[in-house]
């Protein structure tokens, strides 16, 4: 990397991530909770519980965000909580959610708010969820709510965290709630979840006018296992075809998955994008899956901690570069939203922060509208149908006690943040100078 200071521009965001069921526990009233009573559901036989007790009492976690020196943060609200019945939202919700909002503005810390995280009231999915089309005008009417309720005190909105993650993993993969397996079904939600976002974007920004609106896309990045066997290439494209495309297609013509309608609502639906960005898949032709295709690392490549399915991913720095550019195609500001990598005994973190971020400075510097970057996450948290076996914190997290330690990477990131940056010292440390 060389030995100059990775300065990134005045103004930029530095924070982590969370989602309301992974960090606030006892949400009884959405479909994962229901989910994971369901016997090997969840690796382990996990249970979210009372997960990191954000509910009670987020706020010490917000002080630890302001003594590393975080200026953002990410989190989302629970719809189950603020509308635990069809058209009866709940008072005592917002105001919880309206304290600690206020509570991260008084720590100077901005909060971007995420609406859907992958989480669905069950009086919703008892009628179908996302594949009932009527949830787009429901998802609406609580984004119009918790817009008036909490606008004052947000001005950064995402409307739907990876609508393609989810249709595939609730779906088609059936790995999380509600466990279908049905391709009509995935695809489906999928269009169902677009529509829902442009809803949604319309909703907030009639409650709020100067609001900034985006989607949190999960680019995953599929390049062929042998790029001179027309097989491999042809496998990759399909993969990245379904899994990045459809989306940010949509969003940039206006026509969803298989449709030649344009609809110029969803066309104009982006102040900005949420990039997620984890690793990436090397691709094969292989008749014998069921998707005719294998997906694994690069021979040789450093990997991350192992998830209940094997490797969760190989560590490759250049594609959060690759995965900006992607989306710089399509002419709106980008905020990192989400990137990390589970790593319990975190020798891996301190020089995956450093290399990421390496290539969000390039990005930067060829004219990547790059707005901040959120590290995935804060704390170890429950990680969805892993349950607590991957640790993705820069704090280490004991689920029954509540006690926090922070790890190395964790000092690492809060230096980064205060420095607006990665000086040399950091990459001589790591052995990257």
């Amino acid at each position: 990397m060389g030995n100059d200071r990775l300065r990134l521009p005045g103004g930029f965001l530095w924070g982590t991530a969370t989602s309301a069921h992974q960090v606030e526990g006892d949400n009884h009233n959405n479909d994962w909770w229901a989910f994971e009573q369901q016997p090997g559901a969840i690796w382990h036989g996990d249970r979210s519980g009372a997960a990191c007790g954000w509910w009670r009492e987020a706020e010490r976690d917000f002080d630890l965000m302001r003594e590393l020196g975080q200026n953002t943060h990410r989190l989302s609200v629970e719809w189950s909580r603020i509308e635990p019945e069809q058209d009866a939202f709940d008072p005592e919700a917002i105001a919880r959610y309206r304290q600690m909002l206020g509570g991260l503005r008084e720590r100077g810390i901005e909060p971007m708010v995420t609406l859907h995280h992958f989480t669905t009231p069950l009086w919703m999915a008892r009628q179908g969820g996302w594949t009932n089309p009527l949830i787009v005008e429901r998802f609406a009417k609580y984004a119009r709510y918790v817009a008036e309720e909490l606008g004052d005190l947000v001005q950064l909105w995402c409307t739907i965290n990876e609508p393609a993650v989810y249709a595939a993993e609730a779906y088609l993969l059936g790995i999380h709630a509600p466990g279908h397996r049905s391709p009509r079904e995935a695809l489906a939600v999928l269009k169902n979840m677009l529509r829902g976002h442009v809803a949604a974007y319309r909703a907030v920004h009639a409650a709020q006018l100067y609001a900034e609106v985006g989607l949190v896309k999960n680019v995953r990045l599929f390049d062929p296992a042998n790029p001179q066997a027309p097989g491999d290439r042809l496998a990759a494209w399909l993969m990245d075809r379904a899994f990045n495309e459809w989306t940010l297609h949509a969003l940039k013509t206006g026509r969803l998955p298989f449709s030649v309608k344009r609809d110029d609502a969803l066309a104009h639906s982006l102040d900005f994008i949420g990039l997620n960005y984890y690793t990436r898949d090397m691709v094969a032709f292989d008749s014998r899956q069921k998707l005719l295709t294998r997906r694994f690392p690069a021979p040789g490549a450093e990997v991350s901690d192992a998830g209940r399915e094997g490797a969760y991913g190989e560590v490759y720095p250049e594609g959060l570069y690759r995965a900006l550019k992607k989306v710089n195609r399509y002419g709106v500001p980008i905020y990192v939203t989400e990137f990390g990598l589970p790593d319990a005994d975190d020798d891996q973190r301190p020089r995956f922060l450093l290399t990421h971020l390496a290539q969000v400075h390039r990005a930067i510097g060829e004219g990547v509208p790059v707005r901040g970057v959120y590290h995935w996450s804060l704390t170890d948290n429950f990680e969805w149908c892993d349950g607590w076996a991957l640790r993705f914190g820069l704090a280490a997290l004991d689920p029954r006690t509540g006690e926090r330690r922070l790890r190395r990477s964790g000092e690492l990131y809060a230096a980064i943040c205060r420095e607006n940056g990665v000086t040399p010292d950091m990459l001589e440390r790591e052995g990257l100078s």
